[in-house]
């Protein structure tokens, strides 16, 4: 699939076309609207328009929009409209979870209760496992609150309150005015809290009892709160019913019995298709797990930096790990906190060519010494300069950089993000400034040659983003950081071989590309302490198979992961041992497909950030192949993931098969994950045939599986670094509960 989707720019110019035809029909009158005059007539006095500081174009458009309808006197509508400035996601000063109005958690109970999911059967740890709220949808709960105060402390009785990408059906004036009769001004039986003129039904229908012919009051499942109609008193309930649990439109539909609420007939304020929301759906990932949405999943990273090349410079612990990252999320290709850099790297970075790897060096001694060349050679490049606590910065660098495009950087302040994206001219992510703490310059050595494996590997198809080096970088090999002892190493936890329930749980959950449901019952443990994972043909629902996988109660960061199995040799299903982690996505992988069973994939998928950035681009990951000289599906084989700060290992019956350094192509995975034991039926014929159904039911055969690593908690992870300058610290945890029990 092309993500992008080209069509797309057809349909929008098709929209903008038709529906600026629209200025030539005559303009519409509603008697629905209008300042009060007559204390006996019920009147909509108020127009708010939610809308952000950064986008201006909404705003014209809506006002186009109110400005081709008549309220009963003859005034546009216009002249009722006041715009509310949206709060933005991107400027929050505080963790939303602290604010009294907002409580950002909410659970897939919550959602089914609006939309039930008759096809899927979710467990009760799955119905009731938090999910958090995006910084978008908390910012847009809080800016119809926001409006919600000043309805309830105006003097109007009804306000129409309209997001910004809305435009009004043509025969709007009509449908509401047909609609507004239904409330009469001298009975106050007939008032109501809101009317929604803006909404979408759930998938099977609203429960709802018929009005009229044009209206109907809802049980719950209205989705969006693009336009409704809010009395004061409707105001005065919703402020009193705070704080707002979960995304707004969800957690009004909670309020609905509480509530006067109605609906008109049809949506008679419809959302605009040439305009890109700019909300973010914290849902999608527990009703995939479920089974009932099956998207394309990841998307592929498009926002590209413009301004480059980018350098930062500063003292030990000023924050120049956290400026690393943070490009990363911007979207550069930064190389970060080394002494010194490939020697093909550092002369193409001398001569200017354009044909380099990275687009942003962060922290890198060699190239503090040859400031003066690079303003030469680079006349636009952005530098960036962080102070240490004492506000101090790179000894001497500031001078050198007289006249050139510079910002001095704190990294603690609160506005971090927006200065850095000033200055680089790009939008911030939704997501906190990152916070590490500083690796300092590592020296590099070697990168291996490819003789040194006994193995050769093919490359794969590889996701195109700014955290994979491209294919057309062939003399590229990536950078080998110079390994250090492992902090703590001594204490490492040895998982046991066995699976043991105080280790491993079953999975009863799916995902996008998943044909089957993962069900528990399909796992059948041995005496031996073994298991045989069983993949069947079985009508669930949301899934016409079921199939096995455990995971971990434990987090780890760094260790060896090593696993003996029979893998199935049924086209279409896939065993994998792998670790795996969300928000952001990351993931070490060892594959073995059904119809090439004597060979086996190797993935690493990357994405920047600390724990809750919501990067998840790319859906290959960064594959390759390597032939085994055996069929996996014909006996037991030893598999192991060997994951440090600096290298990837993969090693099958003890000998080393594939490693991967630092950028080779990717990053090294930097947080904590789970490691996992599946096998199931892929969507994909490329990853593993067509799925052969008459061959069905087929297993996996688990020996063992055995984890020689830090147990981490996910939570003590968070604004830490990795390892520093006096050498390498792994974060582990000593508590026994992070082992065995699972994460909520």
């Amino acid at each position: 699939m092309n993500p992008a989707r080209p069509y797309l720019a057809v349909l929008r110019w098709a929209f903008r076309l038709g529906h600026g035809l629209r200025r030539l029909l005559p303009m519409q009158t509603s008697i629905a609207f209008g300042a009060q005059q007559i204390p006996a007539a019920r009147t909509i006095e108020k127009i708010y328009v939610i809308n952000l500081d950064r986008e201006p174009g909404r705003w014209s458009r809506v006002k186009q929009e109110l400005g081709c309808i008549r309220d009963r006197f003859g005034n546009d509508l216009l002249s009722l409209t006041e715009r509310h400035v949206a709060v933005d996601a991107r400027c929050f000063l505080q963790d939303p979870s602290k604010d009294s109005e907002v409580d950002p958690y909410y659970t897939l109970a919550d959602q089914l209760f609006v939309e039930p999911q008759p096809r899927t059967l979710p467990t009760s740890y799955e119905l009731d496992a938090p999910i958090r709220m995006s910084r978008a949808e908390v910012a847009v709960a809080k800016s119809h609150i926001e409006v919600w105060k000043r309805v309830a402390q105006g003097a109007q009785e009804y306000a129409l309150i309209l997001e910004d990408d809305v435009w009004f059906h043509p025969r709007f004036a009509r449908h509401l005015d047909q609609a507004w009769k239904n409330f009469k001004a001298d009975d106050q039986q007939s008032s109501f809290d809101v009317l929604y003129v803006s909404y979408l039904e759930v998938k099977h229908g609203a429960p709802k009892l018929q009005v009229s012919n044009y209206v109907f009051r809802p049980e719950r499942g209205l989705w969006f709160l693009s336009g409704y109609i809010l009395s004061k008193k409707g105001a005065e309930k919703l402020l009193s019913m705070l704080p707002c649990r979960g995304p707004v439109d969800l957690w009004i539909n909670h309020q609905f019995r509480a509530l006067d609420v109605y609906a008109t007939k049809r949506s008679i304020v419809l959302q605009r298709t040439d305009t890109t929301s700019t909300n973010s759906y914290s849902i999608l990932p527990a009703l995939s797990t479920i089974g009932a949405i099956n998207s394309e999943g990841a998307a592929l990273f498009n926002s590209r930096p413009t301004q480059f090349p980018v350098f930062a410079f500063g003292p030990s612990n000023s924050g120049q790990s956290s400026i690393g990252m943070a490009l990363l999320m911007l979207g550069y290709r930064c190389c970060s906190d080394l002494k010194d850099l490939p020697s093909e790297e550092l002369k193409r970075l001398r001569e200017g060519n354009v044909d380099r790897v990275f687009n942003a060096y962060v922290n890198i001694g060699c190239i503090e010494l040859m400031i003066g060349d690079l303003r030469h050679s680079y006349p636009h490049a952005k530098f960036i300069l962080t102070t240490d606590a004492a506000g101090q910065t790179a000894r001497g660098v500031l001078d050198d950089l007289e006249g050139a495009d510079v910002i001095v950087l704190d990294c603690d302040d609160v506005n971090v993000w927006r200065t850095l994206c000033e200055h680089l001219r790009c939008a911030p992510p939704l997501c906190s400034f990152p916070k590490l703490d500083d690796l300092g310059q590592r020296h590099i050595g070697e990168t291996p040659s490819q003789s040194a494996f006994t193995q050769k590997s093919v490359i794969a198809k590889r996701d195109r983003s700014p955290w994979v080096v491209e294919s057309s970088h062939r003399a590229w090999s990536g950078i080998r950081v110079v390994p250090h002892p492992l902090v703590g190493e001594d204490d490492w936890v040895d998982a046991s071989g066995r699976l043991d329930p105080l280790y491993w749980f079953a999975r009863s959950d799916t995902f996008t590309g998943n044909l089957a449901l993962f069900r528990p019952q399909n796992i059948e443990f041995d005496e031996d302490g073994g298991a045989t994972i069983h993949v069947r043909r079985e009508e669930l629902g949301a899934r016409q198979y079921s199939a096995g996988a455990l995971t971990s109660h434990a987090d780890y960061l760094f260790g060896r992961f090593e696993s003996t199995f029979q893998a199935s040799n049924v086209p279409g299903i896939v065993t994998g041992f792998f670790l795996h982690r969300n928000s952001p996505h990351q993931e070490i992988d060892i594959e073995i497909a059904g119809n090439l069973p004597n060979r086996l994939l190797v993935n690493v998928f990357y994405n920047p950030g600390g724990e809750g950035a919501k990067f998840d681009y790319g859906y290959r990951g960064a594959p390759s192949y390597i032939e085994l000289g055996f069929d996996a599906s014909k006996g037991m084989h030893r598999y192991a993931i060997e994951w440090t700060p600096w290298e990837i290992r993969w090693f099958v019956d003890d000998l080393l098969v594939h490693r991967r350094v630092l950028w080779d192509p990717t990053p090294i995975p930097h947080l904590p994950m789970k490691l996992h034991f599946n096998t199931w039926p892929t969507r994909s014929s490329q990853l593993a045939g067509r799925l052969n159904t008459r061959r069905l039911p087929t297993v996996a055969n688990v020996q063992s599986i055995r984890a020689l690593a830090h147990r981490a908690s996910v939570h003590q992870q968070k604004s830490r670094g990795l390892y520093n300058l006096d050498g390498p610290v792994i974060n582990g945890v000593q508590d026994e509960d992070t082992l065995i029990q699972p994460r909520p």
